[in-house]
């Protein structure tokens, strides 16, 4: 999945998807481009080197899906308890969509209004 088709998908996930660039102020980070849900992100990337993308995700399945997928690692500036980073490059279009779909679903989950 490239960079488009990857943002495409997240903003199709609902109307109360915000897209943003929040990092201006950090020369590291002004590339980053984040998605949000209730105001909480759940998918981040940097948009110039779109080669992880970071995702919530449950910590009792951290582990699993890092021995079990080889696209799935450490995230890039993200806690390792509850934050994956994806190799979009490695992983395919269903493994980065369904990865996607849960980290909206356990922020929205969360911070319902």
């Amino acid at each position: 999945m490239n960079i488009e088709e990857y943002r495409s998908y997240c903003l199709s996930l609902g109307d109360d998807v915000e897209e943003r660039m929040p990092f201006g102020a950090f020369k590291a980070a002004r590339g980053v481009l984040v998605f949000y849900v209730a105001g909480h992100m759940f998918s981040y990337f940097d948009a110039d080197n779109f080669t992880v993308v970071n995702l919530k995700c449950q910590p009792e399945r951290i582990a699993e899906l890092k021995e079990r997928c080889a696209a799935v690692g450490k995230p890039y500036n993200g806690s390792e308890r509850h934050w994956i980073g994806v190799n979009p490059e490695l992983a395919d279009n269903r493994l980065m969509r369904i990865l996607t779909l849960n980290s909206y679903l356990i922020v929205k989950q969360k911070y319902k209004k």
